[in-house]
C-alpha cells in the first residue's frame, strides 16, 4: 500500500536506539516509504544510521541532541527548519523506564520527566509553525504504563500519563489548524532493550513465559515492525480523519477480558 509519505519530512526522536528497537525500525520503515526522516537522539549511533541510508539514496539527517536540555531540542528543530523549510510530521518516540520510584531524588524524578514527556512539548512548540503551514500530523509513541502504572517507576508512568493527555489536548488545540494529534499505546514488544533486560533477571526465561502466556493473541509479545507499521499508518494520508486518539498495539494486553487468560 501506498502511505503518500514520499518526500514529507519527519522529524523522529529517539531513532538512533539498538538495531532492532522500535525507534530504529520505524526510521527504516520511513525510509521504505519514501519519507525524508530528520533524526533528533542523543546517541551517536545516529550518524551511522543515516549514513547508511544515505547511501541507499534517502534524503535522511541526524541531529545529536540531548532532549533534556532546551536549547538543543530548539537548535536541532531550527537546524531541521532551515535545511528543508517545511515538517510534515512530528514522530515523539522517546521512552527510557528509567526506574525513578518513589526512592528516586527530586532531581532524578524531575530529569524522568524531562527525557520522557518534556521533550515531546519542546519539539513540537518549536515544529508547529511549520506543521501550521504544512497541516502536518504528531504521533506520540506512549505506553500501557501511562495507563496501568507498573511499580518502581514514578517518574517514567508520570511522563507517559502525560504524554496521553498531551496528545488530546493538542488534539484539541490544533484541531482549527487541520492538525491531527495521536498516541501509539505500547505493551509488551520483543526489542533488544527488553531482551537486555529479561537476561538480567536471576529466573529471566521464567519471566519471560509467564508475561508472554498473558497476552491473548497468540500468546507472542508484539514486534517493533508491527509498532512500526500501524505508525506509519496512523501518519499517513489513509488515517486522515483520525484525531485525539490512543491506538494501542500489544496483542490484547491491556484492554481484554481476563477470562482469555484462563486455562
Amino acid at each position: 500500500m501506498d502511505l503518500n509519505l514520499k518526500g514529507k519530512v519527519v522529524v523522529i526522536s529517539g531513532a538512533a536506539g539498538i538495531k532492532g528497537s522500535i525507534g530504529e525500525t520505524i526510521l527504516q520503515k520511513l525510509a521504505e516509504e519514501g519519507a525524508i526522516p530528520a533524526v533528533i537522539d542523543r546517541n551517536a549511533r545516529g550518524f551511522e544510521y543515516v549514513k547508511e541510508l544515505q547511501e541507499k539514496g534517502v534524503d535522511a539527517t541526524f541531529y545529536q541532541t540531548d532532549v533534556t536540555k532546551p536549547d538543543q531540542i530548539q537548535n536541532a528543530v531550527e537546524a531541521i527548519s532551515k535545511k528543508y523549510g517545511t515538517i510534515d510530521i512530528v514522530i515523539n518516540n522517546v521512552g527510557v523506564n528509567d526506574g525513578a520510584g518513589l526512592d528516586a531524588s527530586y532531581e532524578e524524578f524531575m530529569n524522568s520527566l524531562k527525557l520522557n514527556m518534556v521533550s515531546y512539548f519542546l519539539i513540537v512548540k518549536h515544529a508547529l509553525p511549520l506543521l501550521k503551514k504544512s497541516k502536518g500530523n504528531i504521533l506520540n509513541i506512549g505506553s500501557k504504563v501511562g495507563l496501568t502504572g507498573q511499580g518502581g517507576t514514578s517518574g517514567y508512568a508520570a511522563a507517559k500519563g502525560g504524554v496521553l493527555g498531551l496528545t488530546r489536548e493538542w488534539a484539541v488545540d490544533l484541531i482549527k489548524e487541520g492538525i491531527r494529534v495521536n498516541a501509539i499505546i505500547i505493551a509488551e514488544s520483543w526489542t533488544p532493550a527488553y531482551d537486555n533486560w529479561i537476561k538480567t533477571l536471576e529466573n529471566g526465561e521464567e519471566k519471560l513465559k509467564s508475561i508472554v502466556k498473558k497476552i491473548p493473541l497468540e500468546n507472542r509479545m508484539t514486534t517493533p515492525k508491527e509498532i512500526a507499521n500501524t505508525c506509519l499508518f496512523t501518519i499517513s494520508e489513509k488515517s486522515s480523519h483520525t484525531t485525539g486518539q490512543f491506538i494501542t498495539v500489544d496483542g490484547g494486553y491491556v484492554h481484554l477480558d481476563r477470562s482469555l487468560l484462563t486455562e
